[in-house]
């Protein structure tokens, strides 16, 4: 029988909601000004997240860590299924929709923290040794980011596998990777770019193109207009026009920054970028302190990568 140690209270981190509850209150408030039933979806998965947290929290991790591959393989194939039961939208096949309750759930979401204590779970297995872990290690570790990277990119969502092969190999470069393989590492990028680049899927070449363009794409040119009609202070929720006459495409997510800026201008940007860098330098800070605590160094960097 599992026992709740009350001693983990101990060991709470008073600083992290401080630095997130905000952040969570601007998003809301952003998406329930362009959206109002995706606000309230958004309230419902701020309480699933807390309860989840609350679990996550009050349940002895170390002694029961065996459920974390269960958890990771459960995702792959969760992953796995949405190529068969997946719900398609805006020309990507990427959730799972949930029977009678008209919510959908996306699996490459639920990969990210899954993603992150697997590997946190490998390395505590097995920690590096003084020069770095070796190519057997590498490859090891490397199948674990590899294989959601590629379902995901199948999907395809671009950007969500990019972010989990981005997180994974800068964890395996913070926890330490003999440097010899990260120097073939980034030939073998070098060599087989144009190979990778010719087999991506039209928009991705299109969104590449459009960020070392000179010139920007539409969807560009908007998010600057709205930045820069904030000006300092930000615009009244009635007067952000480029959001609410839909100028600014995808206004509660992909360019909720720029509407973060549009209503509440330079001062709005500096708070929320505080509130991020405060909180992703604090994540960085417990590494120092937990030199051999691997599992905990894996988490704490995985999410600020992230």
């Amino acid at each position: 029988m599992i026992k709740l140690d009350r001693r983990i209270l101990t060991h709470f981190d008073f600083i992290q909601p401080f630095l997130i509850i905000p952040i969570i209150a601007i998003s809301y408030i952003l998406v329930s000004e362009a959206n109002d039933i995706l606000a309230n979806k958004q309230l419902v998965y701020f309480g699933i997240g807390f309860v989840s947290f609350c679990i996550a929290f009050l349940l002895p991790i170390r002694r029961i860590d065996w459920i974390i591959p269960m958890f990771y393989w459960v995702c792959i194939v969760l992953l796995l299924s949405v190529d068969i039961f997946g719900v398609s939208k805006l020309g990507a096949r990427r959730w799972l929709e949930i029977p009678f309750v008209h919510f959908t759930l996306q699996p490459s979401e639920l990969m990210k923290p899954a993603f992150l204590l697997m590997l946190a779970y490998l390395v505590k297995q097995r920690p590096p040794e003084a020069d770095g872990y070796g190519l057997k290690d590498f490859l090891r570790l490397s199948f674990y980011i590899l294989l959601p990277f590629a379902l995901i990119m199948k999907e395809p969502d671009l950007g969500t596998a990019l972010i989990l092969l981005i997180v994974g190999y800068t964890i395996l470069f913070v926890i330490g990777v003999n440097k010899k393989i990260w120097i073939c590492i980034i030939l073998a990028i070098g060599f087989s770019a144009p190979v990778l680049y010719e087999n991506l899927h039209d928009y991705q070449k299109k969104r590449i193109h459009d960020f070392i363009a000179e010139e920007p794409s539409y969807h560009v040119k908007q998010s600057i207009i709205a930045i820069g009609s904030g000006g300092l202070k930000g615009k009244p929720k009635d007067e952000a026009t480029q959001t609410h006459f839909k100028f600014l495409p995808i206004a509660t997510s992909d360019f909720i920054f720029a509407y973060n800026i549009e209503r509440f201008g330079f001062y709005g940007a500096l708070l929320l970028l505080g509130l991020y860098g405060a909180l992703i330098t604090h994540l960085l800070s417990l590494n120092y302190g937990l030199k051999n605590d691997y599992f905990t160094q894996v988490t704490a960097t995985g999410i600020a990568a992230l």
